[in-house]
């Protein structure tokens, strides 16, 4: 079965390189259906950098990345959408990772609670 790239958010990878172990992500990282960005990359790499996990480092730049073509407009949308629902203190970075979920079809793989809120209400794929 093909199935669209799963974008592992950092709340994942977080809890994977503690050993424990969420349960999808190996299943996907054997199908090779995971996938980055920058966004992800620079929230993990250096807390990995200082804790010499060298490997790790290895094994998320080996993950296809996927590039950004950010769209200010529809990010202030979204954070216009999210205070009408009354979701606060959704950061910049998880909406622009929003978007590139919506916008490439990706799945979104998140412990981070503010993606399920907004799936409410924003049509998007998510795995939590």
């Amino acid at each position: 079965m093909n199935r669209s790239p799963v974008l592992v958010d950092s709340s994942v990878w977080i809890e994977f390189f503690k050993n424990s172990r969420p349960t999808h992500l190996d299943q996907f990282l054997e199908e090779d259906i995971v996938s980055t960005n920058d966004i992800i990359l620079c929230e993990l790499i250096p807390n990995l950098k200082l804790q010499r996990k060298t490997e790790a480092i290895e094994s998320l730049f080996s993950i296809e990345k996927i590039p950004f073509a950010i769209d200010w407009d529809l990010i202030r949308q979204y954070q216009i959408l999210n205070l009408k629902n009354g979701i606060n203190k959704v950061g910049i970075p998880d909406l622009i990772i929003l978007q590139q979920v919506i916008e490439e079809n990706l799945t979104l793989y998140s412990f981070d609670k503010h993606f399920k809120l907004m799936q409410s209400f924003l049509n998007f794929k998510l795995i939590s």
